[in-house]
């Protein structure tokens, strides 16, 4: 008991509880992260960081990101993962498009190459001087684009990193909806075949119920990620934007403690988007068993 229990209980202690308790002490202290925590302010830090307009932009962002990205990402992955699947051929057996599971290596593809190159990639495409994206656009013959700045833009920056984020990762979660999808019992998907329901009511009204689990397992990862949202930002603008549009907290974080040397308010804000973190996995639970997660469980067991 002690083995199989004591042992993996003082490994995440000393891993995961431990560095949040020092950080949540630092965060307290007017630490400047090259000698001793000393000069203890108390919660002066978090009065600080929650004046500060650039910091509860970089907030701003952040929330924008988690409304966004793991939305986008998911109704994309359930609706490729569903024609994959279930959204082939109307008559005969159900099953997806020909060829599908060459759709699916392909699109697993981005997710295989780290996120720090997909961002340096896509920040040359959005080049406003002799990038893809403003040649292919002027190539058609869309001069206002000739030299476009995506990514310089206030009005397109952040919907330019969102597209990116989303690219990157709706390849793994279409994988994987696809995986969960195929644990379902394909005599559901033909009953309601029978019953007259098209392609789009059988994936909202049979495919997503069935697959609750795995949604809201997806919509936690991705959270986390938009929460983050670190490499991509900092690889395509690593300034944070015009008028700090595409500005994230681990930015500021990152900034605040390395440049400055205020790592008592890096702390701080690390300490705050640690609960923001907790809070959204929380409020997803919330949300899945309000909507009837366990009620749903119950009639299938």
């Amino acid at each position: 008991m002690a083995v199989f229990l004591g042992l993996p209980l003082l490994i995440y202690v000393g891993l995961v509880l431990w560095p949040f308790g020092q950080a949540f002490y630092y965060s307290l202290t007017a630490w400047s992260g090259f000698s001793p925590p000393k000069g203890f302010v108390g919660l002066d830090n978090y009065a600080r960081i929650f004046s500060d307009a650039t910091f509860l932009r970089a907030m701003r962002n952040n929330v924008i990101l988690v409304v966004v990205v793991p939305l986008v990402t998911i109704v994309l992955s359930l609706a490729l993962a569903s024609v994959l699947t279930v959204s082939g051929s109307s008559t005969g057996e159900v099953r997806g498009l020909r060829g599908s599971s060459l759709y699916r290596v392909v699109s697993f593809f981005p997710y295989a190459v780290p996120a720090i190159v997909i961002g340096l990639i896509w920040g040359m495409v959005y080049n406003p001087r002799g990038g893809l994206l403003n040649g292919f656009l002027t190539a058609l013959g869309f001069d206002a684009f000739a030299a476009f700045p995506w990514l310089g833009d206030t009005d397109t920056a952040m919907g330019a990193t969102i597209f990116v984020m989303v690219w990157a990762m709706v390849g793994f979660y279409m994988v994987l909806f696809v995986a969960a999808i195929r644990g379902v019992d394909k005599e559901v998907f033909e009953a309601a075949r029978l019953d007259g329901a098209g392609r789009f009511r059988t994936a909202v009204t049979i495919t997503v119920p069935l697959i609750r689990d795995n949604v809201q397992t997806a919509y936690i990862y991705l959270g986390i990620a938009a929460l983050d949202a670190f490499v991509f930002m900092q690889a395509m603008n690593p300034t944070g934007g015009p008028d700090n549009s595409t500005l994230v907290m681990a930015q500021e974080l990152f900034r605040t403690a390395f440049t400055q040397n205020r790592w008592g308010e890096a702390s701080a804000m690390g300490v705050v988007l640690a609960l923001v973190t907790l809070a959204f996995a929380a409020l997803v639970f919330v949300v899945n068993r309000l909507t009837g997660a366990e009620k749903d469980e119950g009639k299938r067991t």
